[in-house]
């Protein structure tokens, strides 16, 4: 009976734990489409567009803005045998507003309900088939798939019944894998209760710069994709059979990292932060000398009972708000104005309070009744002992415990909440199991203190800077321009200054005692504080060659894109090599490249050169990741532009290409640029995600184990300096 508690809470950790699964499919293929035409009267008929969508994906509506998300739209082929009737209706769980990734206005369908599209018809000739085809891109909370085509046919029934023909789309297991471009998290909108009407698109186009100029057959010099009738065959033998037996070694993929560790590492941190404040530190040897008074055996017992509690207690809330939220809920937190808003007000009463201006209190009635329940002693006794905590703690604990909750809800993970409860709490319990059974350690324990109150008021500044975090969130995602990089950092440089000013004397707040002289490690955090100063000034630093500020790494997620600025500008390319490739241009951090496979592949051949593929995508954050933090490294950098030919290929670039070929593999109508490179990666490398990095020789061998997103520069140093030396050793006499 002793750790019945213990087993209550295995028992809800296994089963919470079970009702996500920990791994991630690499396969998408989350909606089907269905057809249906439906006579209204005479010759009068109406289309239905039916997308069933997967729980947790989205579709695009055909009314949201065309410089974002790609809209969904229905094309006809030939429409010489019909003529609309008015305007296009959609239905469905709709939500739209701001989506901080493409910086406009979006209007979405989830999955709650079907989304459907009707558009009123007068057939003009009965015996022509209605072809064409439904563009739609779809996204969760962590990837959107590359825009994709689902055609369709409807034949006309008799106009003298009210029959109905259905066309049912392919199932989607029947179709190729789709290219699935990964992202952080996902639109978070508002919601609406009206439909939206709309009108349908005859071929939807938008300008992507830079433009891609197609002429129909995908080839240039020496190197060529096969094209029969209106098929083309983008598989490339060398390619293909070298992508599953490279020529050497290095490079490969590393598993995907799981945030949940770091999730629970940081509540963690902020337990331990809770520890040394004053209104936990002292209840140590108090709780102890509680517990020590029976036998060692039954104090020990006593002791983990009582850390066993407070993990239960936290972890319970962290669970119902993960259980009463859940993950739709949660991913809104991330681009959410509103919230975002919402919590920068939070963390700053947080910092205040931290500062000592006022305390953030519960109802003392609480404590008062957890307090007399505790005095039952027994197991029960014990747990409202730890209860009494909890409560009495919270001016403390709280606004620590509120930090880490709504940094965790805000990156949208499912298991946030509970995991950052459980890390909270795992910390605080601790050091009173270990205490219970080993009481003579808390003679090494520093006394209780004015240091208590520095710590509250350190983590106030803390607060201070991480309500600028979710200011700047708002920013980007309401559109507002006002908090851009240069203010943001500035503001941050402002806070670090504050603090170094208060560890080193020069600023008081209301609960401090009279600082005598300063200590140790006092000195040492205040040395911290100005490093942090000095580091964050570093990120005012042009790079020359890039012509924009250095990113920091540290600050990745924190400050806004270093291109998101109030003042700086953009270079040129080689005019010969433009005159001849018309895809050379500049591409991320004005790194030399080719946005065409085979005018990239054939320069390389002309200069003799390897490349190195970057299937990549405009709405792809990861992508981004690695162009923001890792070419920027110099030695990076030089790689890629001295001694590579860089070919970047946009799977979401809906540059149209004229004409429009069906895949020979896959099936697919390579209707736009993004479609064939998409097609190109799928028939290649049997791999469906971006970013996605392989570096082959001009002759078209894949030389090392293609590489994924990972981060870490060191990493992608060795993968590429790898393949280089690798390319040298294979061509000794085109190479020095």
């Amino acid at each position: 009976m002793q750790f019945k508690i213990f087993r209550y809470f295995i028992y809800v950790f296994l089963i919470f734990s079970s009702v996500k699964g920990w791994s991630q499919s690499k396969v998408f293929n989350p909606v089907k489409w269905s057809f249906k035409i439906e006579h209204i009267k005479d010759n009068e008929y109406k289309l239905i567009y039916r997308a069933d969508i997967e729980n947790g994906w989205t579709v695009y509506s055909q009314y949201t803005s065309d410089e974002g998300p790609v809209p969904t739209s229905i094309n006809y082929e030939e429409k010489d045998g019909i003529q609309l009737l008015g305007k296009a209706t959609e239905s469905g769980s709709k939500k739209e507003g701001h989506d901080k990734y493409f910086d406009v206005d979006v209007v979405k369908f989830l999955s709650d309900k079907p989304f459907v599209i009707e558009q009123k018809i007068k057939v003009i000739d009965p015996k022509k088939h209605i072809m064409g085809y439904v563009n739609f891109m779809s996204c969760d909370h962590e990837k959107c798939l590359p825009p994709t085509d689902e055609d369709f046919t409807f034949t006309v029934p008799p106009s003298a019944s009210a029959t109905t023909a259905e066309v049912v789309a392919p199932s989607p297991k029947d179709k190729p894998v789709q290219p699935a471009t990964q992202i952080e998290k996902p639109t978070v909108v508002e919601s609406t209760k009206s439909g939206v009407d709309t009108t349908v698109k005859t071929i939807e186009t938008k300008e992507t710069p830079p433009q891609v100029v197609d002429t129909g057959a995908v080839s240039f010099g020496n190197i060529s994709a096969k094209i029969t009738g209106n098929q083309i065959n983008q598989q490339v033998p060398t390619l293909l059979s070298s992508y599953k037996n490279p020529l050497t070694g290095c490079g490969g993929e590393a598993p995907e990292k799981s945030g949940y560790l770091w999730t629970f590492i940081f509540g963690f941190i902020g337990g331990l932060f809770a520890l040394l404040t004053p209104c936990v530190f002292p209840m140590l040897p108090i709780t102890i000398s509680f517990f020590t008074k029976d036998t060692k055996r039954k104090g020990w017992v006593n002791g983990l009972i009582y850390a066993a509690s407070i993990i239960i207690i936290y972890v319970v809330i962290g669970l119902l708000i993960t259980i009463i939220a859940g993950p739709e809920a949660l991913n809104r937190l991330s681009t959410n104005w509103i919230a975002n808003t919402l919590f920068f007000i939070i963390f700053i009463i947080f910092a205040f309070s931290f500062f000592g201006f006022y305390e953030i209190t519960l109802p003392s009635s609480w404590s008062t009744k957890s307090d007399r329940m505790a005095d039952k002693g027994g197991l029960i006794g014990i747990f409202f002992m730890a209860f009494t905590l909890a409560l009495v703690s919270f001016s403390c604990t709280g606004p620590i415990i509120g930090t880490a909750l709504v940094e965790a809800s805000s990156k949208g993970e499912y298991m946030g909440p509970f995991l950052v409860m459980l890390g909270f709490s795992s910390a605080l319990a601790l050091p009173f199991g270990l205490f219970a059974a080993f009481p003579a350690w808390l003679n090494t324990l520093p006394k209780s203190g004015s240091w208590m109150n520095s710590v509250k008021v350190v983590l106030g500044f803390l607060e201070l800077a991480l309500a600028l975090k979710f200011l700047s969130t708002a920013d980007l995602t309401n559109g507002w321009g006002f908090l851009r990089y240069e203010l943001f950092m500035g503001l941050w440089v402002l806070v670090f200054i504050g603090m170094a000013l208060y560890l080193f004397g020069f600023i008081k707040f209301p609960h401090d005692s009279p600082l005598k002289k300063l200590s140790p490690l006092r000195i040492g955090f205040g040395v911290l504080a100005v490093a942090a100063v000095i580091y964050l000034l570093s990120g005012f630093k042009i790079n020359e060659t890039t012509k924009e500020y250095n990113a920091l790494s540290l600050m990745s997620g924190l400050a806004p894109p270093s291109s998101y600025t109030y003042f700086l500008e953009k270079p040129s390319v080689d005019p010969s090599i433009k005159a001849k490739y018309m895809s050379y241009t500049k591409c991320a951090n004005n790194i030399n490249c080719f946005k065409d496979y085979f005018e990239g592949m054939n320069y390389a051949k002309e200069v003799g050169k390897p490349v190195m593929l970057d299937f990549t995508g405009y709405g792809c954050v990861n992508c981004r990741k690695t162009e923001e933090h890792i070419w920027v490294d110099e030695r990076v950098r030089k790689i890629l532009n001295d001694s590579l030919v860089l070919i970047s290929l946009y799977v979401d670039d809906d540059t149209p290409v004229t004409p429009v070929y069906s895949s020979e593999i896959t099936g697919q109508k390579l209707r736009n640029v993004g479609k064939k490179w998409a097609d190109f990666q799928i028939v290649n490398f049997e791999q469906n995600s971006q970013p996605l990095y392989v570096i082959t020789s001009n002759d078209q061998q894949v030389i090392t184990r293609p590489r994924p997103f990972v981060e870490g520069i060191d990493g992608y140093l060795e993968f590429l300096e790898c393949s280089l030396k690798s390319f040298r050793e294979l061509n000794p006499i085109k190479n020095e």
